[in-house]
């Protein structure tokens, strides 16, 4: 699969995790399974809105902002930058990385108009759910898309997403850390670029 039809998926479904905000204990599978449907639906409605991009970027965003976990995948992209840095500037680079996932992967949407994404499966892995899905484009195999839902920051957010063998975690860190390298370490300078990247 190319690399951008790959990142495409990622970000939907990245966009479209909205996994309310119960504790994962209390869910069981088939919660899980109709939660993250329900999600994906929402997200669905977005791409065929019809709004005008820039609106459905803000829209993109608003949803990774409420149910991912965007602070433990803004830290796992950063990587060991992240533990030096001071609180105030992660909370700019956080900031600025929520709203590069939403334009970045929102410009990747208009190719899932007309497609779908089907929940086949969800099951307990030690502390998260591994919920499964089948995704449907156009002209294209069916793809096999794996995501994560924990809820070590007290509410159910996904963490994580692997299709075809990549993952959301390992693919935004390699692309942050070549970011922050060409910046020479520089995390408000690579703080400026995500403000304009994506």
């Amino acid at each position: 699969m190319p690399n951008e039809t790959r990142r495409g998926v990622l970000g939907l479904i990245g966009a479209g995790l909205a996994v309310a905000a119960t504790p994962a204990w209390a869910l069981d599978t088939t919660q899980a399974k109709a939660l993250i449907q329900k999600s994906l639906d929402e997200v669905y409605a977005v791409i065929n809105s019809g709004r005008p991009p820039a609106q459905m970027y803000r829209e993109f965003e608003a949803i990774f902002t409420r149910y991912a976990d965007v602070d433990i995948i803004a830290r796992s992209a950063l990587g060991p930058a992240a533990r030096a840095a001071a609180p105030a500037e992660f909370a700019a680079y956080k900031q600025a990385f929520q709203g590069y996932i939403g334009r970045k992967y929102g410009k990747r949407f208009r190719e899932f108009i007309g497609s779908k994404i089907e929940v086949t499966g969800a099951k307990p892995v030690k502390s998260f759910f591994a919920v499964t899905s089948t995704a449907y484009l156009k002209g294209r195999s069916p793809m096999e898309v794996e995501w994560h839902v924990s809820d070590k920051s007290g509410k159910s957010r996904y963490f994580n997403i692997i299709i075809e063998g990549v993952n959301m975690l390992a693919s935004e860190r390699a692309e942050i850390g070549a970011l922050l390298a060409r910046r020479k370490g520089d995390l408000a300078g690579l703080t400026a670029d995500l403000q304009q990247a994506g």
